[in-house]
C-alpha cells in the first residue's frame, strides 16, 4: 500500500521540489544531487489468520515489509507498506510505482547537470540490497577496496545516516514498534501510514521537543560524528533491518555513475578537509 497524499508527506513530483530536497543533502551531509535516503524494515506482525506462509521471512517470524524514502532532515518522502514479509526486499522496492518512475525517467528527476566538470545525474542512495542503477548509488561492495572507492563508502555511508535516523526516530517514539503488532492486516498499514504522517508533523511543527539535542546523530567542523541517543535504546522487535541479499546485474551507465560520484569526491572540488583522514585512520564509519 502506497501512502495517499496528504499535507505532511509528499513526494517530490517537479524538478524544482526535488533540487530542494538535494540542496539540503548538500547543505546537510556534504554530498551532491542526493534526493533521498532509501531503506526498508520488516515490521514484526502476529501470525495472520489467513496469511499462510506468505508473511513468513527468511529470519523466522512474520512481518509485512515497509520501504520508505526519506530527506536530509529525516522526513519521509514516500512510504509503502505491506508487502508480504517472505518478499525479496529489493524486489518488493523495484515493483513500486515510484521505482518504475525511476527507471523510466518519469518522476521527474532534473536533468543531470555539472559539479567539478562531471555531469552527474542526481540519485537516492542505499545499501548493498538493492541494485545498482544511474538513479541510486550504492557502495562499493567487497573489502579490497582503493582509498579512492572507501572514501566513497564513507561519503554515502554518512548520507545513507539520515534513513537509519528516521527510522530509529519512528521506532523509539511510537511504541507500537517495540513488539510485534497484533492487529488485522488492513490495520496494520493504517497504523504504520499514521506513525509516518505523525513523524513527520511532529518535525514541522514540534521539532525541538520531538528531537531534543543529542537524540539523532550529529557530527562536528572535523566529520566526527556522534551517535544519537536512540541508538543506545534496545533493538525495536517491531522493526527489523531488511536482508543483506545484493544485487550484482548492474548496468554499465550506473557503474560509470558511480565511479563518476567517486572521482567528484576525491577531486579537489568534491572532497572535504576530514575524509582521508577518517577512512584511513579510523576506517569508514559504520553502515
Amino acid at each position: 500500500m502506497v501512502m495517499p497524499k496528504n499535507d505532511y508527506l509528499k513526494t517530490p513530483i517537479t524538478p524544482e521540489e526535488w533540487k530542494q530536497v538535494a540542496d539540503e543533502y548538500l547543505e546537510e551531509w556534504n554530498l551532491p544531487h542526493v534526493v533521498g535516503a532509501l531503506d526498508g524494515k520488516h515490521i514484526n506482525i502476529q501470525n495472520p489468520k489467513q496469511g499462510g506462509s506468505d508473511f513468513h521471512n527468511y529470519k523466522g517470524f512474520n512481518s509485512v515489509n515497509l520501504m520508505a524514502i526519506c530527506d536530509a532532515k529525516y522526513r519521509f518522502l514516500w512510504v509503502d507498506i505491506g508487502s508480504y514479509g517472505r518478499d525479496n526486499d529489493a524486489a518488493v522496492f523495484g515493483r513500486s510505482d515510484i521505482a518504475k518512475l525511476l527507471e523510466t525517467g518519469d518522476a521527474g528527476l532534473p536533468a543531470a547537470d555539472e559539479e567539478g566538470g562531471l555531469n552527474l545525474p542526481y540519485y537516492l542512495v542505499g545499501d548493498e540490497i538493492f541494485p545498482l542503477r544511474q538513479w541510486l548509488m550504492k557502495p562499493y561492495p567487497g573489502k579490497n577496496l582503493t582509498l579512492d572507492q572507501q572514501i566513497y563508502n564513507y561519503r554515502l555511508s554518512r548520507a545513507r545516516r539520515t534513513i537509519e535516523n528516521a527510522f530509529g526516530i519512528l521506532s523509539s517514539k511510537f511504541r507500537i514498534f517495540r513488539s510485534p503488532i497484533i492487529a488485522n492486516i488492513d490495520l496494520i498499514d493504517l497504523i504504520v501510514q499514521a506513525c509516518t504522517v505523525l513523524h513527520n508533523y511532529l518535525l514541522l511543527t514540534d521539532n525541538a521537543k520531538y528531537l531534543p539535542s543529542g537524540f539523532v546523530d550529529s557530527y562536528d567542523s572535523s566529520g566526527n560524528i556522534t551517535d544519537g541517543a536512540w541508538r543506545t535504546e534496545p533493538p525495536a522487535e517491531g522493526l527489523v533491518p531488511l536482508c543483506n541479499q545484493g544485487n550484482r546485474n548492474a548496468p554499465n551507465v550506473a557503474k560509470a555513475t558511480r565511479d563518476m560520484l567517486r572521482t567528484y569526491v576525491t577531486s579537489d572540488e568534491g572532497s572535504v578537509s576530514w575524509q582521508h583522514a577518517h577512512v584511513t585512520d579510523v576506517g569508514p564509519i559504520r553502515e
